[in-house]
């Protein structure tokens, strides 16, 4: 891409780390970054500015052919990156350690790593899936590439409409998000735990949050930059769960896009709710025990299956026929 390190130590620049990679099944970078905004697409290039360890990485990653997609990491001059909050000290700059945990969690956000050879030899000839897998083959769900990201969001996503949360989250990343570059077109990174952890929950409810989820999250926060919970780490679920405004749509949502799971599936999503009452014939909308009814024999790639036909039959479920259960 010829691009040059932008972070000089003495008179020697910080190497920028590259590493090629093949997908084991078919791919295709998406083409649509998420509505905060921070994962930035232009001219099939995929950029954001990640910050591991504390130090500021900018990863890009494009498609050369359809079995070959490159991920470039660079370490940023911590002095060029701007926050409403400042840091209590400028962070060094990324070494090479830090650069490759960059590539390795854009690796994940991208899902360009996963084997879906199962999962297409399984269900090509579903009824429902099949046709979907034949017009999409590269299909995957966009992840976050920290738990704590996808967690935060899905907090905000909470039975509101997605154009309402995807205000809320550039809300968010515009007050408190790290930022590099001093004018609209800058890199933004989300906001950590910590800093979350320190807001009031009168500023998170100033972003638009209900008052009771603004302490959910921030509860959440402190115990995230504390180190008592771990949010990549499924048996810490319980301890969320007995948080008041955390239910089980929200951890489905954090085992999806912010572990990986592809047999989470967040059963109590709208458009499950409304794609079942179509597909199995119910004449009104489901309930989240019958979405999770019609999902179940998909298991284990309940949560992958239901993205998919919500990516691909959303509008076919107000018009088209009747579809059958998986066999």
């Amino acid at each position: 891409m010829g691009l040059k390190p932008t972070y000089i130590v003495g008179n020697r620049p910080v190497d920028p780390v590259e590493v090629a990679v093949r997908p084991a099944s078919p791919y295709r970078l998406p083409t649509y970054g998420g509505g905060d905004w921070v994962m930035r697409i232009r001219g099939g290039v995929v950029t954001r500015l990640l910050h591991c360890e504390g130090r500021p990485v900018v990863v890009r990653a494009w498609q050369l052919a359809a079995d070959r997609v490159v991920f470039r990491a660079e370490a940023v001059d911590p002095g060029l990156i701007t926050s409403s909050i400042p840091p209590p000290a400028v962070a060094p700059p990324a070494g090479r350690e830090q650069l490759s945990l960059a590539i390795e969690r854009m690796r994940f956000a991208l899902a360009v790593d996963d084997d879906l050879g199962e999962f297409h030899r399984r269900f090509r000839r579903d009824p429902l899936l099949g046709p979907l897998l034949r017009r999409r083959p590269g299909f995957r769900v966009l992840r976050r590439p920290w738990p704590w990201e996808a967690f935060a969001w899905a907090m905000v996503e909470q039975l509101i409409e997605s154009e309402r949360a995807a205000l809320i989250e550039r809300r968010i990343v515009g007050r408190w998000g790290p930022r590099l570059g001093g004018d609209r077109d800058a890199l933004r990174d989300v906001p950590d735990a910590a800093l979350i952890a320190g807001r009031a929950p009168a500023e998170l409810q100033s972003m638009d949050l209900s008052s009771r989820r603004a302490i959910a999250l921030r509860t959440v926060a402190r115990a995230v930059a504390k180190g008592d919970c771990d949010l990549a780490d499924p048996g810490d679920d319980r301890r969320l769960l007995a948080i008041p405004e955390i239910g089980p749509w929200t951890v489905q949502r954090l085992g999806q896009h912010g572990r990986g799971e592809p047999d989470a599936l967040p059963a109590g999503d709208l458009i499950y709710i409304k794609l079942v009452g179509r597909f199995a014939g119910l004449g009104r909308r489901a309930t989240v025990a019958e979405v999770e009814e019609f999902y179940a024999p998909y298991a284990p790639f309940r949560g992958l299956v239901g993205a998919l036909t919500a990516s691909g039959l959303h509008r076919a479920a107000a018009q088209g026929p009747r579809l059958r259960y998986a066999a």
